[in-house]
C-alpha cells in the first residue's frame, strides 16, 4: 500500500494541470484571465445587467454626465450618449459585439489559415509556393488598408467587416501553420505513422496537428485583441457595425465632437477597447510562456 502511494505521489501531474500551474506563475496572466472572464460574463448576461436598452433614447437627457442622481426619472451612472442613450447599456451590449467580432473572425481565419498552412507544409513545391507568396502578398499591405479595401468591396456592415479582418489575420495562421508542420515532419513520429501505413490525410490532422496546436492557440489568443482594434478602427471609419448598433468604434466616431464638451462620451468607450486589448494581450503572452517549453522557468 506504501508503494503504491508512492507511486501515485510521483505520477507526473496532467498536461491541463501543468499548464495551469505554469500560466498561474505569471501575475499579469492571471490579471488577464480575470478581466477575460468577467468580460464574457458581462457579455453573456448583457440583457440582465444593462438597466436601459442600447438604442432607447432619452432626448431630454441628452449629453448628460455621469451621475448617481436621477434625471427625469433616469439614473445614467456614465452618462449618455448625443441623442441621450445610456452610455452604461451601450458600452455592456458593446462587449458582447466586440467578443462575438474577435471570436468569428478569429475562428474563420484560423480555420482558414491551418487548412492552408497543411497544404504548404505537406505539399512542398508549386503548391507552397503558390500559397506563400500569396499570403506574402497580403503581408506587404497594411492591415487596416486591406481590410478597408475588402469592406469596399463586400460593402459595409458587421459580417462584412469579421470577413474583412478574417482575411487580414488570414497570412499570420497560414506561416504559423506552415512552419510548425515543417518542423514536425522531420521527427521520428511522422516516419513511423508514415511506415505503418498512415495516410496524408490522417498525418495533417490526427498526427501532425495536435502538436503544433500551442503555437496556434497563443496566436488566436493573440488574435482577439487584433480583430477588436481592426473592428473599431472599421467602427470609426463607418465601415464596420452601422448606427445605432453599439460597436465601441462606431460610438467613438459618432461622439467625436463632442471630445471637448463632453468628455465620456469619448473617453469610456476607448478605455473599453484599451481594457480589452490589453487583457488578452496579457492573457496571450501568459500562454505563450506557458506553453514553449523554452520559457519555462
Amino acid at each position: 500500500m506504501a508503494e503504491a502511494a508512492r507511486t501515485i505521489a510521483a505520477a507526473p501531474p496532467s498536461p491541463l494541470a501543468e499548464l495551469w500551474r505554469d500560466f498561474k506563475r505569471s501575475r499579469g496572466a492571471m490579471l488577464g484571465l480575470f478581466v477575460v472572464v468577467a468580460l464574457v460574463l458581462v457579455a453573456v448576461l448583457a440583457d440582465v445587467i444593462a438597466p436601459y436598452s442600447p438604442i432607447e433614447q432619452f432626448q431630454e437627457s441628452a449629453l448628460k454626465p455621469p451621475s448617481l442622481q436621477p434625471v427625469s426619472g433616469h439614473v445614467f451612472l456614465l452618462g449618455t450618449d448625443p441623442v441621450g442613450r445610456d452610455q452604461l447599456s451601450r458600452l455592456i451590449h458593446g462587449t458582447r459585439l466586440s467578443l462575438l467580432i474577435g471570436l468569428v473572425a478569429v475562428g474563420l481565419s484560423l480555420f482558414g489559415g491551418v487548412l492552408l498552412g497543411l497544404a504548404a507544409g505537406f505539399y512542398r513545391g508549386a503548391v507552397e509556393f503558390s500559397i506563400l507568396r500569396l499570403m506574402d502578398i497580403m503581408l506587404a499591405l497594411p492591415s487596416l488598408l486591406l481590410a478597408v479595401a475588402v469592406v469596399a468591396i463586400l460593402g459595409p456592415g458587421l459580417m462584412n467587416a469579421m470577413y474583412a479582418i478574417a482575411i487580414v489575420m488570414l497570412p499570420h495562421y497560414v506561416r504559423l501553420t506552415r512552419a510548425a508542420v515543417v518542423g514536425e515532419l522531420t521527427k521520428d513520429y511522422v516516419q513511423a505513422s508514415r511506415l505503418a501505413g498512415a495516410g496524408t490525410l490522417r498525418l495533417m490532422f490526427d498526427t501532425v496537428l495536435p502538436n503544433c496546436a500551442a503555437p496556434l492557440i497563443v496566436q488566436a489568443t493573440l488574435g482577439f485583441s487584433s480583430a477588436i482594434l481592426d473592428a473599431a478602427a472599421l467602427g470609426f471609419l463607418g465601415l464596420g457595425a452601422q448606427p445605432p448598433t453599439p460597436e465601441w468604434g462606431s460610438m467613438l466616431a459618432s461622439a467625436l465632437e463632442f471630445i471637448q464638451s463632453a468628455w465620456w462620451v469619448v473617453t469610456l468607450p476607448g478605455l473599453a477597447i484599451l481594457i480589452t486589448v490589453l487583457a488578452f494581450n496579457l492573457m496571450g503572452d501568459g500562454l505563450r510562456d506557458a506553453l514553449d517549453p523554452r520559457l519555462k522557468r
